[in-house]
Parts: structure tokens; sequence; C-alpha cells
């Protein structure tokens, strides 16, 4: 099956009917994510770069478009969100390579 059966755009706009299965876990789960989102130590601009960032780690789809979209009406331009989606590109590289080290120990115990 293609991405697109799995990946639907409309899906996104439909997020708030996650809650038919159990409303108070979803109205729990979206006053959660309403408080981290919400102006604190980060600018509500920061965290919407940090999430496009997350997104693009994750590889979700939808979180890609959301956040793409709202980086852009809270004031981010495309240099900025690129560096952040760079951000995780490199993190998310280091991790990869971090791990590196097992194989290395594994390889140096054998005696190779």
């Amino acid at each position: 099956m293609s991405a697109e059966y799995h990946y639907k755009h409309e899906h996104l706009s439909r997020f708030g009917e996650i809650g038919k299965g159990n409303p108070e876990l979803a109205r729990k789960f979206f006053d959660y994510y309403g408080a981290v989102f919400a102006e604190g130590a980060l600018t509500a601009r920061e965290k919407s770069l940090i999430a496009l960032a997350v997104a693009h780690a994750v590889q979700c789809p939808y979180c890609i478009d959301a956040y793409s979209t709202d980086c852009q009406e809270k004031g981010a331009d495309l240099e900025q969100m690129t560096e952040a989606v760079h951000v995780a590109c490199a993190i998310r590289g280091g991790a990869t390579l971090v791990h590196g080290i097992q194989m290395l120990e594994h390889v140096e115990r054998k005696g190779m």
C-alpha cells in the first residue's frame, strides 16, 4: 500500500476526533498539549521550531505539515525552519554514530 493510503492530509484536521473512544483521556492530552505550547521560558515561535525539528526526527508527516504552517504563522522564515530541520538531522545522525561505539567495543572484545 502506498503512503497516500495511510497518510491523508485531511486526517490532521480530524485530530480532535481522537477523543471519541475516550473523551477524558483526549481532554487531558489536549490540555497538556496546550500548556506545553503556551508562552513560557520559550516563545511560542521557538517551541514551534522545536516541534518542526522533532516532527522531522520522528518522521510524522502530519506534524511536519502542522508545524511548517505554525512556524510560518509565528513569523519563522524558511532559513530558520531549514536550520531547525538540520539540527534534528545532526542530533539523529550523531545518535546513530555514537551507537557505533557499541559495535566498536564488540569488535574489540572479539579481537578482530
